[in-house]
């Protein structure tokens, strides 16, 4: 990564604005899953051992109406992070004005603000996202360097991140830069055999990256909802299952174009409702009823996927691929999640979204090499696309022998 990185500002009794990504799940004003938070405490952290004032912000949820803020209030969030750190938080309940400069103006290094979630910025125009010059120079004036340490950001064009990194010094936080790390690396100089695990509902969804993986994986495996509309496209009956009639002719040019690097399912779990409750039954393609559909891969097409994954040194996973939530239909899923789990030679990556959700859920957290924060932007770093967010901070400084050795 040639972007600076926190380690790279210097922090002491400055201002430091510090975009992170709390965009935690909420129920009642209860904290679901705090791990946004738990990630983003290395930075935070580094940022108080170096005496900086560490002002927090991020989004949370939608903002369509006024009647959306109350539940979408940032203060659990600063309470919670408060309990992680030990010590006090102080939120200020606002995105703008004379009562946040007020605060911020007084804070002693080694203290922590957080505001208010950015997108009460949108019910006026939609300006933190759509990066309203005029706010992105507001909040940059209340500090004086920036970290953006929120990954799941990072493909948005937003005030609070690509606004501010336009006005002042600017550097990834440690969260940032791993992610970067971890799934740059794996796409562009991955240990071999790579092998891409990929599922989710629609191909349309996954096209970039199928298109990006074909030139650099050495298999790709894909199941749930994607992988009916290849089937089709072969000729299979899929019954009832989802799929994208338009994207037909797509699925077989990228087949054509994959030469056999593409693996897809043998067997499926199917059923004629979709529900937690509705029976189910295991069957091949050739044998699925009109008024049936696919939920998840069956077991041949696991023992299958385990044969490709053997040996692998690099591992991606994005998409589960089943409906996983309904425990019926985890089994595809979950049997992934113990594959990997098991692979200690070899980097996993989960790319984020509903498959992180998944192996965190079923209790396999700890057991990949890494686990996304961001579902969005991982997807479109794994297509191969620049990110608004992490194009615009400031790069690294030429190294002093004048060389391009890495030794900066």
């Amino acid at each position: 990564m040639n972007k600076k990185t926190v380690e790279d500002l210097i922090v002491s009794g400055k201002k430091v604005l510090l975009r992170v990504d709390f965009n935690v799940p909420m129920q009642d004003g209860v904290i679901t899953d705090d791990n946004r938070i738990v990630q983003a405490l290395p930075t935070i952290k580094y940022l108080l051992e170096e005496d900086g004032k560490v002002i927090l912000f991020s989004h949370l949820g939608r903002i369509k109406t006024e009647a959306d803020k109350p539940k979408n209030s940032l203060a659990p969030a600063a309470a919670r992070l408060s309990e992680l750190l030990g010590q006090p938080v102080k939120f200020v309940g606002v995105t703008r004005g004379k009562e946040l400069e007020d605060a911020i103006n007084h804070m002693k290094n080694g203290e922590v603000l957080m505001f208010e979630n950015t997108r009460f910025e949108d019910l006026d125009g939609n300006k933190e996202s759509k990066n309203d010059k005029d706010l992105g120079t507001y909040w940059a004036s209340l500090g004086d360097v920036f970290v953006n340490d929120a990954f799941g950001t990072a493909h948005r064009a937003h005030a609070s991140n690509v606004g501010i990194a336009t006005h002042l010094d600017s550097a990834a936080g440690f969260l940032v830069e791993k992610e970067l790390r971890y799934i740059g690396g794996a796409v562009d100089n991955p240990d071999r055999p790579f092998v891409a695990i990929l599922g989710g509902a629609k191909v349309s969804d996954k096209i970039g990256v199928i298109e990006n993986l074909l030139k650099k994986a050495d298999k790709i495996l894909i199941g749930g909802g994607m992988a009916y509309t290849f089937m089709k496209t072969l000729g299979y009956k899929i019954g009832t299952s989802i799929c994208e009639e338009d994207k037909l002719p797509l699925a077989k040019e990228l087949l054509e174009k994959a030469k056999g690097k593409i693996i897809l399912p043998v067997d499926l779990v199917v059923s004629k409702e979709f529900s937690a409750d509705a029976a189910h039954r295991v069957t091949n393609y050739s044998d699925i009823q009109d008024d049936e559909m696919g939920l998840d891969v069956g077991p041949n097409t696991i023992k299958l996927f385990e044969k490709e994954l053997k040996g692998a040194k690099t591992v991606v996973w994005n998409g589960p691929l089943g409906v996983f939530e309904f425990e019926a239909f985890s089994h595809g899923t979950r049997s992934i999640c113990e594959i990997l789990s098991k692979m200690k030679n070899a980097k996993t990556i989960i790319g984020g979204g509903d498959s992180a959700a998944a192996a965190i859920q079923m209790g396999y957290e700890k057991d990949f090499t890494h686990i996304s924060t961001g579902g969005g932007a991982s997807l479109e770093y794994l297509e191969g696309k620049p990110l608004p967010g992490v194009e615009a901070l400031a790069d690294q400084e030429p190294c002093d022998c004048g060389s391009d050795c890495g030794c900066h």
